[in-house]
């Protein structure tokens, strides 16, 4: 990569949208540092891409200039970026704890709650990377995140409907949005009745609709099963709060969460019944832009 041209990326996706919004953000935070020439290109089959990598080619990319860079997120991507990378060069960067060996890959971003290993290759991440920057902020406005059930919690509808309820009835002057996800069981929404928030319904809105309503609430209270909405509310630049669910068990999830609430970075509800409202960080989570630091100051200028 050099100073005096675009750095050409090849961004891998898997269709999942969690992963394509992990490389995206840090795509985003890249291009805000220098000129990209961005291609996207659908992974094959694990075995598939393990026999181009045996092969030492790519022909996804076959009419693709040679990257710079190869992003990636996801399991069923890292045989498809090795096999890019030993067909065409360029570094192999990869989000989230990959089911290879690290050392296999030129970076491996992993969230800290997945115990990444002290390699000069491995950045830890506060959660995983996104896409959310903070936007101007309207002042009285409060945003309520609810998820599901989930691997990592019990879901217990009508103890967080209780959660809500009492911090509604007692913070009257903010004008409340509540807005569910993908997992929210259908009769949730009964369950706020009669309160005086405003819901939203995922399948209602676009799909900018979320960072926009991040960027510009100054309070976001998060249910904790949600663990992404929490560092994602951090990078808006809000002040996070994050409602009790029921954890099945001490695992990766329940560690990270635990870290940002000793750290004083969100305040859980018990906290808040004792008179200590969710403070907003000094400065909004970034870590796209982190890594983007990272990739610059150590590659730019490399021939």
């Amino acid at each position: 990569m050099t100073a005096s041209s675009p750095w050409v990326v090849w961004r891998l996706t898997d269709g999942r949208r969690g992963h394509e919004n992990q490389t995206l953000g840090l795509v985003e935070a890249l291009a805000r540092r220098h000129p990209l020439s961005v291609h996207d290109l659908p992974v094959p089959g694990r075995l598939r891409a393990f026999g181009w990598w045996w092969a030492g080619r790519f022909p996804a990319g076959a009419a693709l200039p040679d990257p710079d860079l190869i992003l990636a997120a996801g399991h069923r991507s890292h045989p498809a970026l090795l096999a890019a990378r030993r067909a065409r060069g360029g570094r192999a960067v990869v989000l989230m704890r990959p089911s290879l060996p690290c050392r296999w890959f030129d970076l491996c971003l992993v969230p800290e709650h997945d115990d990444p290993p002290r390699r000069a290759n491995v950045v830890a991440t506060r959660g995983t990377l996104n896409r959310i920057r903070p936007g101007d902020k309207r002042e009285g406005s409060g945003l309520i995140l609810v998820g599901g059930p989930s691997r990592h919690h019990h879901w217990t509808g009508e103890a967080l409907a209780e959660q809500i309820t009492e911090l509604v009835v007692a913070r009257p002057e903010v004008r409340w949005t509540v807005a569910d996800s993908r997992r929210t069981p259908q009769g949730f929404r009964a369950l706020l009745a009669g309160l005086p928030v405003a819901w939203v319904g995922h399948g209602d809105v676009g799909a900018d609709w979320f960072p926009a309503a991040l960027a510009a609430a100054p309070l976001v209270w998060v249910s904790e099963d949600s663990v992404n909405m929490v560092y994602e509310a951090l990078s808006a630049g809000a002040a996070v709060g994050v409602f009790g669910l029921p954890r099945r068990g001490d695992g990766r999830v329940a560690r990270g969460l635990d870290r940002l609430l000793a750290d004083g970075l969100v305040t859980d509800f018990g906290r808040w019944r004792r008179g200590h409202e969710p403070q907003a960080m000094s400065r909004p989570l970034d870590e796209a832009a982190r890594c983007a630091q990272w990739i610059e100051e150590r590659w730019l200028n490399e021939h």
